[in-house]
């Protein structure tokens, strides 16, 4: 059983710079394979599967790549220099800070994807446009209230006040997912759903996939913080990932049948 053991990690547990080296051609392979419409080809069976193997390299090591990142030692000379300015330092180091960067990037991202969705949806009078104009509504005001606590106290300072925003997210949790239910009909039985043009598919899959790897780690090992609103900050984003895998779905479908 041990000889099993190892065996499983000297195949899906390589060193960082390895991972990087499979993952990076593998990855580079299908896109190039699925843009040439060589479907049902032999080598496009291979990339399937050397695809498949690169995402659990990537899953299995990213863990480690982060870490080998934020050590030292193994940090490249820009980001060394980097870090003689005291905000890289204390993006680095601060989670609280990090949070807050984070909150207030989604959330400006997300007031322009409201004004766009509300504003093709009065002009073309679309319920589809609409009902992600209010997911988008929902996911920024979780972000909000995360975001207004965060710029007024500490993360565990408060933490009867930061179980109200906890439990608030809770709350828009449960409404986003009637906005949510109202898109899947829409998907269904209207045949409607996102779709990219020309090669932009192949990039949005690829964010689609990081955002997920990134956010399930992150919200693993922030689940149990001493601040509620640093957890609820990293719940939210995995739920936008795993959202982005649901528009990517719907496109490949669209693209690919």
């Amino acid at each position: 059983m041990k000889r099993l053991n190892d065996l499983f990690k000297k195949i899906f547990f390589l060193p960082p710079l390895l991972t990087a080296l499979i993952a990076i051609p593998s990855f580079t392979l299908v896109i190039y394979v699925l843009a040439s419409g060589m479907n049902g080809s032999a080598l496009c069976y291979f990339s399937y599967i050397l695809s498949a193997y690169a995402l659990i390299l990537v899953s299995t090591g990213l863990a480690g790549i982060l870490q080998a990142m934020r050590h030292k030692n193994a940090m490249p000379a820009l980001l060394k220099k980097a870090e003689a300015f005291r905000v890289v330092r204390r993006f680095r180091e601060d989670i609280h800070f990090r949070t807050v960067c984070a909150l207030s990037r989604g959330f400006l991202v997300n007031l322009l994807y409201i004004a766009v969705k509300l504003t093709a949806g009065i002009y073309y009078r679309s319920v589809w446009f609409l009902s992600l104009a209010v997911y988008y509504m929902l996911l920024a005001a979780m972000r909000f209230f995360l975001l207004r606590h965060a710029n007024q106290n500490s993360a565990g300072q408060n933490l009867a006040a930061e179980l109200r925003q906890y439990r608030l997210c809770g709350i828009l949790l449960c409404l986003m997912n009637q906005a949510l239910t109202v898109i899947v009909i829409f998907m269904v039985h209207q045949n409607r759903g996102y779709t990219y043009p020309g090669m932009l598919i192949y990039a949005m899959a690829a964010y689609a996939f990081y955002a997920v790897i990134i956010s399930v780690i992150n919200f693993i090992k922030y689940r149990n913080h001493a601040s509620p609103v640093v957890s609820a900050a990293k719940g939210i984003n995995l739920i936008a990932a795993l959202i982005s895998i649901l528009s990517l779905e719907t496109a490949m479908l669209a693209r690919f049948g």
